[in-house]
């Protein structure tokens, strides 16, 4: 009788060579998807900066000087830009993913592999021009002459934050709208309303506090508001509104990110329960 023996690194190296095979995966179809978005046009990747510049221009016209919303405070242009930056990415993201699977629909019929990876290639397509239009915030930062903080570190588990609870919500919208077409209809709206509702062209100070405290349970005005609030207000306190400040205790905080990573658990827990038959659906 004879004992066939294993070797004890060979299902390591296997769980290895598969987290990295997804991870080109990722890698290949985010990029893919980003240069077919702009395919054909003339200007190409310069419409990624030029829409929300467009955008920007308009409000701030509207509201910053008609409103005289600037007189708020010098940094508001950069506000205001900095919103709009991150609304569009989370829009954008958020819309992505949700279509992602009925767009691949021929892969999922294909191919066998972790169907998580297509909304998430696609929230990562969105993420790149994210970056993009990032560079131009941070020029706009650089030309009022703010100075880098150590507090600037802090940027990177906001980012991540916002991420983990973007890609929760293309989880749960793509395993929505694999069975409900009307869904995009309905978060459409839902975006435009989000878009009046937080406190991108105005400061999030003119809201009620009972008003205030229900806006910062959405992770994204969470995250919005630290990130001004490190980068633009560090010196003027009076218009560091952040969640903590709303609610009174710097425990608060807590609120908004347990909220974010709920949001990606059960968005990643309703995806992984319908995968087997994503195929047949769309």
């Amino acid at each position: 009788m004879t004992t066939v023996l294993t070797r004890p690194s060979e299902t390591p190296r296997r769980k290895h060579h598969g987290l990295r095979h997804q991870l080109r995966i990722l890698h290949v179809t985010a990029a893919a998807d980003f240069k077919l978005k702009y395919f054909g046009s003339v200007l190409g990747y310069v419409w990624s900066i030029a829409k929300p510049l467009a955008l920007f221009s308009m409000l701030y016209v509207v509201f910053g000087h008609i409103f005289h919303l600037g007189a708020i405070s010098r940094y508001y242009p950069v506000s205001l830009l900095m919103g709009i930056v991150f609304f569009n990415f989370f829009a954008d993201a958020t819309n992505m993913g949700m279509s992602s699977l009925v767009a691949r629909e021929s892969l999922l019929r294909k191919l066998s592999f972790p169907r998580f990876i297509i909304p998430t290639s696609a929230t990562l397509t969105a993420a790149i021009t994210f970056a993009v239009n990032s560079i131009v915030v941070a020029s706009f930062v650089a030309w009022n002459r703010i100075s880098p903080q150590p507090a600037w570190v802090l940027i990177v588990p906001l980012l991540f934050e916002l991420y983990l609870f973007i890609l929760g919500i293309a989880f749960i919208l793509s395993k929505l709208f694999v069975r409900l077409r009307d869904i995009g209809q309905v978060w459409e709206l839902l975006l435009q309303l989000m878009f009046y509702a937080s406190p991108i062209i105005y400061p999030i100070g003119y809201l009620p506090p009972v008003l205030r405290k229900l806006a910062f349970l959405n992770p994204f005005v969470q995250v919005l508001q630290d990130l001004r609030a490190i980068v633009l207000y560090q010196d003027l306190p009076p218009n560091r509104i952040t969640v903590a400040n709303a609610f009174g205790f710097a425990g608060a905080r807590l609120i908004p990110i347990a909220i974010a990573f709920g949001v990606f658990g059960f968005g990643l827990f309703l995806f992984k329960r319908e995968e087997p038959w994503f195929a047949e659906r769309v």
